[in-house]
């Protein structure tokens, strides 16, 4: 089996720019994964902290799976990330630096199990947002010229 993405985080790359990318598994309950199967998950506001040599998945948002009869179901709980400790140190090491934050940028299914690519990001100031604009805008027009 291949890696099926689930969602992505598109307003990821235009806020900030990428230094560097993780994979990570993330605990779950059944009705998660089931609900996440079904595309039931939001990431946009979501982000990564490390405490206590752990790192979480805080603000991501898994609905309520539809056949679900729990009422204490909560959908934004913080969810543990599971990754080496090697991996959470360098992590935690790239937080203290100012400016550098961590955050979610896909979630998919890799060989059945649930996956997230966390991403070390530095956040873009407003004039590096109008430029990739412009970028965007000057191939649209390149690849509407071509054909």
């Amino acid at each position: 089996m291949g890696k099926k993405t689930i969602t992505t985080n598109r307003k990821a790359y235009f806020n900030y720019t990428i230094i560097e990318k993780y994979e990570a598994g993330i605990s779950l309950l059944g009705s998660e994964v089931k609900s996440i199967r079904a595309g039931h998950i939001d990431i946009k506001e979501s982000y990564v902290a490390v405490a206590k040599r752990e790192a979480f998945l805080y603000n991501a948002n898994i609905s309520a799976y539809e056949h679900l009869s729990d009422t204490k179901y909560e959908p934004v709980r913080p969810r543990k990330l599971l990754l080496h400790k090697r991996e959470i140190t360098k992590l935690l090491e790239k937080t203290t630096i100012k400016g550098l934050a961590i955050i979610p940028t896909e979630v998919y299914l890799k060989n059945g199990l649930v996956k997230v690519e966390i991403a070390v990001a530095k956040g873009k100031k407003h004039w590096d947002k109008r430029e990739a604009i412009k970028e965007k805008e000057v191939r649209r027009e390149l690849r509407n010229i071509r054909g």
